[in-house]
């Protein structure tokens, strides 16, 4: 089996491209980068947060650290293959993420148990984990699905770019071994290309991005599913406040907040 990589620590930023910009860029990436040996795939989730929604709140809030917590699998899966219990931290600008490998029925135990089933190896990644589960005793929230290509630079591994196509949700059948059916959170036309690297931007794609004017975007995913999909059911227009954000708690204790307003 290929070694897994399971702990990432690197610069990430989003932009959102248009179909004819994508193609533009695939143009000037060929003497720079390749299709790793993934190639086309399609990415699939499960998130989980509080009953609340604390977590996806807290980070639209756009805070210095924030935090995610995400089931991952390449793929629809059985219950005896491979997935990905992955923490996501933000801070300050840097992308940490930790990982462990399990079987989906090893991590549908885990959730079961409130606590992390996995090999040694990966005991410092478990008991993050752990802490996780104590601290929020997340629920499945969303089923989030994409394809991705996934390139690495040519001469220089460490930079990485994904482009996400048909990016699509759902708020049932959280189940991995699903199908990844869904509703799309953008227009089919658009792509969120995503670039990783462990230090500065090289010089050609730095010329790149100002000759094709691409220019960085605040995205989330599970941040889209959530002000498009989940708020509106939470909070219907006849039942919802609007005021503008002030504090950091509002109402019954919990503050949610929709481009850069609160709804209690």
């Amino acid at each position: 089996m290929k070694q897994m990589n399971t702990v990432f620590k690197r610069y990430e930023k989003k932009y959102l491209l248009e179909k004819e910009q994508y193609e533009k860029v695939q143009g000037v990436l060929e003497p720079y980068m390749h299709v790793d040996e993934y190639g086309l795939s399609t990415i699939c989730n499960i998130y989980y947060d509080t009953p609340q929604y604390d977590l996806v709140t807290r980070s639209i809030e756009k805070p210095v650290y924030k935090e995610k917590l995400r089931l991952r699998s390449y793929g629809t899966v059985t219950e005896e293959e491979t997935v990905f219990l992955e923490i996501k931290k933000k801070y300050d600008g840097i992308v940490y993420k930790r990982r462990i490998p399990l079987t989906l029925k090893e991590a549908k135990e885990s959730f079961m148990a409130g606590r992390v089933v996995g090999e040694q190896e990966y005991c410092q990644i478990a008991c993050e984990l752990n802490y996780f589960f104590e601290r929020y005793a997340p629920v499945p929230s969303t089923y989030l699905a994409y394809d991705r290509i996934a390139m690495t630079g040519t001469e220089d591994e460490s930079i990485r770019m994904t482009f996400d196509f048909n990016i699509r949700s759902r708020q049932d059948r959280m189940d991995l071994t699903e199908d990844s059916e869904g509703t799309l959170i953008l227009p089919e036309n658009q792509v969120i290309m995503e670039i990783k690297v462990d230090d500065a931007y090289p010089f050609w794609l730095v010329h790149m991005l100002e000759k094709l004017r691409i220019f960085p975007v605040s995205f989330s995913k599970y941040g889209t599913v959530y002000r498009k999909q989940i708020f509106p059911k939470l909070f219907p227009a006849g039942h919802r406040q609007q005021k503008m954000f002030s504090g950091t708690k509002a109402g019954n204790g919990h503050q949610y907040v929709l481009k850069g307003e609160a709804y209690v």
